[in-house]
């Protein structure tokens, strides 16, 4: 419930409220300008929709073409990691040919797991040729930075070879 105010103080507050509009006057609200979007804006949005949105439904082929970029300029892991997804078939067709490029490139720069795979595709003949030799050669590179299924199969296939290695046996035959 408001209790009347006596006439005196109610003059003195209207002559403020008064000289307080005097004082600022009410400004006229301005519409804002919506921000207008050029085409280059729009294309920019629509493609980078589009490129998440691809991105997320395939993320293996999109993984896989990245990996194959970097591959292309050298980089010895992403071609282990090409190597590996043509071996597997993951995001692309399976190949073991364009595999075994793949993990020859990468062993060219010494990648261990590269030339450990290479040293196995060979023990599995899914590589062409190879100089005598060569499977130890990638084995010791693998070995030799700490790759332990390489240094197994090295000694594996160094006792098969010394086991294999014909020796010459003189047989004398008794003559009856």
């Amino acid at each position: 419930m408001k209790l009347p105010m006596p006439q005196k103080q109610q003059r003195r507050s209207q002559a403020s409220d008064t000289s307080a509009l005097e004082a600022n006057p009410p400004q006229k609200s301005k519409a804002l300008p919506l921000p207008s979007w050029n085409r280059w804006e729009i294309l920019v949005i629509m493609g980078t929709t589009i490129s998440l949105l691809y991105m997320w439904l395939y993320s293996q082929s999109f993984h896989f073409h990245v990996a194959h970029l970097y591959a292309r300029f050298g980089d010895p892991s992403a071609q282990l990691i090409v190597g590996q997804r043509y071996l597997k078939g993951a995001g692309v067709v399976k190949d073991e040919e364009m595999a075994m490029h793949w993990f020859r490139q990468a062993a060219k720069q010494d990648h261990p797991r590269a030339s450990f795979n290479l040293a196995v595709g060979k023990l599995k003949n899914m590589t062409g040729s190879m100089e005598v030799g060569e499977i130890e050669i990638l084995l010791n590179v693998a070995a030799r930075q700490g790759v332990q299924e390489a240094q197994e199969l090295l000694e594996n296939v160094i006792w098969t070879r010394s086991k294999l290695v014909p020796t010459k046996e003189l047989r004398v035959f008794d003559k009856l």
